[in-house]
């Protein structure tokens, strides 16, 4: 594991980063060259929603196999796991720089990969090496970021990285839609991101190491060569007696439990505070995860066609809503985690997620309740076409377009002209009979059908994302970096992040067959059940640590918190000032 965490930042750090950077503008450039990991990060998790569209359409077997959907979007996550857990060990090894240059590396190999990719197991291993880069990106970012920073600003410069992250994010909705007439269209949306990679490793070429890592490693000039271009002469004396003092304390804690990782999570687990720290911790992270909040963002053009919207590009279009209000979310969450605590934020969103997902799942159960009916008429219009499923049905009358759509029949739904919500054709999926069905200004189905209850979904989806942003959202990688006792804080919050990864990875892998075996409302509904769980479990384990030192945070967990004993955090003089 390596040291350094998530900072916080105030209105003050923000001021002062300005003037700061305004007088040394080497500072920016060393937070934004490496902050380009987090904008890549939110890129390729993000740029995969809309390029799955045009990649079911040009591979069949990916459109009629859930699974292999689910694969090509999860493989990223996969990845990250392991470069995740892979960036410690090669950011204490070779260094953050060396670290940046190789995710940069991958980033680039994973994204021409996918972008020259002949099949979809091309795709996958390009997904993986993807995933490689943004796990050791997720990690090594922020922290080079953290330790190249002066101290004052530290916070504010750390918080660019996450905003970059959804900032990536929303920029890879608006690159799928530039994309969705161009010859090529999936391969130039995953193939892009490649220009960002080779752009960073080029700045990174010119930059140093983190002067914290070369202090470690005996090269104390160099590290001192690189402070002086940071701080101004008289403050880095001052630093360079700091970062001693600090590299002392970590080789004692690391004498004191091991420096194998084994070791060190043994210790971690043994320890009654410790514990309790990871009991919270791990419950956010997995909350934040179970809300389904990445079921949205890796699946949101999908989720809209699942509402009704069948055109690629209105389905995209509307996406860029959700990756917006993300980015918004992230510079709110800023403004308020100081100001009204972590734990009141995250229990009003998690009421809120809570709210949005029950209303979605009505929302989706209406609609299809009241999809379209299937016609016999309509559906013979199109020639000796009908699905044969439905033809063969010994109930035909009872079909509408939610029993076309279904998996097993391998048909489309072509709507009426008159209105669109009248009863419509169930006809095999195909490319003539989708040309057919177009060619008559009939809108063409294969995942929703048409609905008047589509555009409550859209405003559900957004009150979804507006409540889980500044709450869910960041404050979970807030308590990470501040829960954890000393001697435990790099190993606690390597437990968390895997944590947090792995539940991503599961809900990225099942969401589409959740969709295909419990339908759309019953998926949201069973998010939200997940979700009240989450509320509960942070209830009665988070404590709040608004204002608090770590000595405070680690007193609380050492007597054991309940809310049930009304154990209200103290804050400190200077806040309530």
């Amino acid at each position: 594991m390596v040291e350094g965490g998530i900072s916080k930042a105030d209105k003050t750090e923000f001021t002062d980063c300005w003037i700061s950077v305004w007088k040394t503008p080497y500072i920016m450039r060393l937070a934004l060259s490496a902050g380009i990991g987090g904008f890549l990060f939110g890129f390729d998790t993000g740029v995969i929603s809309g390029a799955l569209l045009y990649i079911k359409e040009d591979f069949k077997e990916v459109e009629k196999k859930t699974w292999l959907q689910e694969l090509i979007v999860s493989m990223a996550v996969a990845g990250a796991i392991f470069g995740a857990a892979t960036g410690g060990w090669l950011n204490d090894r070779f260094g953050r720089k060396i670290s940046i240059l190789i995710a940069d590396v991958l980033f680039f190999v994973g994204s021409i990969v996918m972008a020259i990719a002949p099949a979809p197991w091309v795709i996958i291993i390009g997904r993986i090496f993807v995933g490689l880069g943004v796990g050791m990106a997720s990690m090594t970012a922020p922290l080079y970021i953290s330790e190249a920073s002066p101290h004052k600003i530290r916070g504010a410069l750390v918080s660019t990285n996450g905003l970059l992250i959804t900032g990536g994010q929303f920029l890879a909705y608006l690159t799928n839609l530039a994309f969705t007439n161009v010859k090529g269209t999936w391969r130039w949306m995953l193939g892009i991101a490649a220009l960002p990679a080779v752009i960073q490793l080029l700045l990174m070429l010119t930059l140093p190491e983190s002067p914290r890592w070369l202090y470690r490693k005996g090269k104390v000039v160099e590290s001192r060569e690189i402070l002086a271009k940071i701080y101004s002469a008289e403050e880095v004396e001052d630093e360079m007696l700091a970062m001693k003092k600090s590299i002392e304390e970590e080789k004692a804690i690391e004498g004191s439990i091991g420096s194998s990782t084994f070791t060190q999570i043994k210790k971690a687990f043994g320890s009654t505070t410790c514990r309790r720290a990871l009991y919270a911790g791990i419950c956010v992270q997995v909350a934040q995860q179970f809300v389904g909040i990445n079921t949205v963002m890796y699946y949101s053009p999908t989720i809209m066609q699942f509402a009704g919207y069948a055109s690629n590009r209105v389905a995209m279009s509307l996406s860029l809503i959700t990756s917006g209000l993300n980015a918004v979310g992230s510079i709110v969450s800023m403004a308020f985690v100081d100001k009204y605590g972590r734990r009141r934020l995250m229990v009003i969103s998690m009421i809120g997620i809570i709210s949005c997902l029950v209303a979605l799942s009505i929302v989706f159960y209406q609609a299809a309740a009241h999809a379209p009916a299937i016609s016999g008429i309509e559906s013979a219009h199109f020639g000796n076409n009908t699905c044969k499923a439905y033809a063969n049905a010994p109930n035909p009358s009872s079909w509408n377009c939610m029993k076309c759509l279904d998996k097993k029949t391998d048909c489309g739904f072509c709507s009426n002209t008159n209105p669109q919500y009248a009863p419509g054709a169930c006809i095999p999926k195909t490319d003539a009979l989708e040309k057919a069905c177009h060619t008559e200004k009939r809108v063409w189905y294969t995942e929703g059908c048409p609905s008047k209850f589509g555009f409550l979904a859209v405003i559900f989806l957004g009150l979804y994302i507006i409540v889980y942003s500044p709450g869910m959202g960041t404050i979970p990688w807030v308590i990470n970096s501040e829960i954890y006792p000393l001697k435990f804080r790099g190993v606690g919050g390597g437990i968390a992040a895997v944590s947090n990864w792995t539940s991503n990875l599961i809900v990225s892998l099942t969401f589409l067959t959740l969709i295909e075996h419990l339908g759309s409302s019953g998926t949201f509904l069973l998010f939200a059940g997940f979700s009240f769980l989450g509320l509960v479990a942070i209830f009665f384990i988070v404590p709040e640590t608004k204002g608090m030192q770590f000595e405070e945070i680690e007193k609380v967990l050492q007597k054991g918190y309940s809310p049930l004993k009304n154990t209200d955090i103290k804050e400190t003089s200077d806040h309530k000032k």
